[in-house]
């Protein structure tokens, strides 16, 4: 056993004993001040926040009324279709998506071209989810003149062309929306499977076999209950918290005149409170959706949790190689790949064309002329708005992950009830929906900075990003070998060097919270549209303004996207290992 001292404190270092220890314990004092500021940060712009929702739903003007406005809020027309279209997002679209995630990782698992189908499906993760709502938009005009999914609905429907499927009417809009939603998101469920099932070692397999098992007892008890089962449950959860975000979609793809068709409660509490005061029926609507959301992801966090510590596995000799997969499986991934292209190839040729070719007519039908770029590229407006949004993203990253580093730091060592505690309340931040809170936030920036400015439209960001964060970099911690570990401690003379000891060895935990944090923020448009003002505006709400006139604004929109998209499709491209590794490491504790 030996003593060192961390932040000018007394900290020991327990060389003795199993696996689990060997950890370093800092002192009370050091701990306190590596917690402060991701503590001033939750405390101050989400606990807060939640608990002011929750009184304003039960009172007014101070002034308590149980459940009065829970009442009225869900008594108001066409709340009952709102809640029930948003419990459908939160059931059906993660279903979708974990099970063409599997089919899709297993299809394109061992064959030549594997490895391009799963790039082609990860590309669509990283756009912005305005710029989805855009390439959707442009498929599914109305007018099968412009709209390729409409041209193609037309024909294979032989109605006429005045009699073109609305696929953005009252009755297609949800399921328009859906479909860009997994197009978005299965890319993301692909590699997570795909990490899955290279852990299966492949001996379980010979031994269900060896015991008489069939195709199925292989499926069942050598992929799903090992390891596939436990996937599947994250992937659920993972996709049914982003359904949260919906909010973007439906703000770009769909018209005004079918809008309430398609509202969820993302946007119902945003219409109800504008995100700049507390209502007493928009924070009753945002309880009933944040004991919801942060209900259905502890379920699954209790679900998948693992034992602490995680078995060590020992080294195994190279497996023998495996057989490519059936032929239909193989023509399963092409056509996804194919499929995932078409919407990417409308953008990028919409774009191509100038403003009064893109609004006539469809992209198949004059050549490109490079207008809208031109038109662009001489501009002020967008390189402006672009280098906001980089100096915004690159200072919020960096912040969260300073914080982040410094918490998780003392946070790795916690063990048992401590560790699970910790892990559930950091997994409740980090789902919390903006709308529900945008009002008390307000309220604070006002106080401590004026309102619409880049510095509280950063703090904002900062704060949403901490707790994520600092989740996946303490579980990346925890689960190093203790060898590492010790050799982190007794290397670093001060707190700071076994703090980049311990992040060097956690490579692909530190690179992706840092890409999906840049990313969240650069493809970000309901803060910025909530928090942001006439010298803040970012990328996403200077793209979303931009819909207002679709028809008319749509080459020079669809120019706009594309180049928006650059850096986040680069940068989650080549990232794409460290983002599956530094998401899968540890788990819920």
């Amino acid at each position: 056993m030996s003593q060192v001292r961390v932040l000018g404190e007394l900290a020991v270092l327990d060389d003795v004993g199993p696996a689990r220890r060997g950890r370093a314990y800092p002192a009370a004092g050091a701990t306190s001040a590596l917690l402060l500021p991701a503590a001033v940060l939750l405390g101050g712009l989400v606990l807060w926040p939640v608990l002011r929702t929750m009184h304003a739903s039960v009172t007014t003007d101070g002034r308590w009324v149980g459940a009065a406005h829970f009442r009225t809020a869900l008594a108001a027309p066409g709340t009952g279709a709102v809640v029930g279209r948003t419990v459908l997002w939160a059931l059906l679209v993660p279903a979708v998506v974990t099970a063409l995630g599997y089919l899709l990782a297993a299809a394109s698992r061992r064959s030549q071209e594997g490895g391009l189908v799963r790039l082609i499906l990860l590309v669509p993760v990283a756009l912005p989810l305005v710029v989805t709502g855009v390439t959707f938009r442009l498929m599914y005009d109305p007018d099968p003149s412009r709209g390729l999914a409409t041209l193609v609905a037309t024909r294979l429907t032989g109605r006429p062309v005045e009699d073109a499927p609305q696929l953005l009417g009252p009755g297609m809009v949800t399921v328009a929306l859906m479909s860009a939603f997994v197009w978005a998101w299965v890319g993301l469920a692909v590699l997570v499977f795909r990490s899955a099932l290279d852990a299966v070692p492949p001996s379980l397999a010979d031994a269900v076999r060896a015991y008489g098992g069939t195709r199925r007892h292989v499926l069942w008890d050598a992929q799903w209950r090992p390891l596939l089962l436990r996937t599947t449950a994250v992937v659920f959860a993972l996709v049914a918290v982003g359904t949260s975000r919906t909010f973007d979609l439906i703000l770009v793809m769909t018209p005004g005149s079918v809008r309430e068709e398609a509202s969820v409660l993302a946007l119902r509490i945003w219409q109800t409170s504008g995100g700049t005061t507390t209502t007493g029926d928009g924070a009753a609507l945002g309880v009933v959706w944040l004991v919801a959301v942060i209900g259905g992801i502890m379920v699954a966090a209790l679900f998948v949790r693992q034992a602490w510590p995680p078995p060590r596995v020992e080294a195994a000799p190279e497996p023998a190689p495996l057989a490519p997969p059936r032929r239909v499986f193989r023509l399963l991934a092409a056509g996804a790949a194919i499929a995932w292209l078409v919407p990417l190839a409308v953008l990028v040729a919409t774009s191509a064309h100038g403003r009064v070719d893109a609004a006539a007519r469809g992209w198949w039908s004059a050549p490109p002329n490079g207008e809208s770029y031109r038109n662009l590229v001489t501009g002020t407006e967008l390189w402006r708005t672009l280098g906001f949004t980089l100096l915004l993203a690159t200072a919020v990253t960096a912040t969260v992950l300073v914080v982040a580093l410094l918490a998780a730091y003392p946070l790795a060592w916690l063990t048992g009830p401590a560790a699970q505690a910790t892990g559930l309340l950091l997994l409740a931040a980090s789902v919390v929906p903006i709308q529900v809170i945008a009002g008390p936030v307000n309220e604070v920036l006002g106080l401590v900075l004026s309102s619409g400015t880049a510095q509280g439209l950063a703090l904002v960001h900062i704060a949403l990003g901490v707790p994520f964060a600092v989740l996946v970099l303490r579980n990346a911690f925890a689960d190093l070998p203790v060898e590492q570990v010790r050799d982190a401690r007794l290397g670093g003379r001060r707190w700071w060097h076994t703090l980049r000891r311990l992040a060097r060895h956690n490579l692909s935990a530190v690179v992706a919270v840092s890409v999906l944090e840049f990313v969240q923020v650069w493809n970000d448009l309901v803060v910025g549209r909530l928090f942001g003002g006439p010298g803040s505006s970012p990328l996403g709400p200077f793209l979303a303004e931009q819909t207002r006139s679709f028809v008319s604004n749509s080459g020079a929109l669809a120019a706009s996207s594309v180049l928006a998209s650059v850096l986040p499709v680069v940068l989650v491209v080549l990232s794409r290992r460290h983002l599956v590794a530094g998401l899968v490491s540890g788990g819920v504790r």
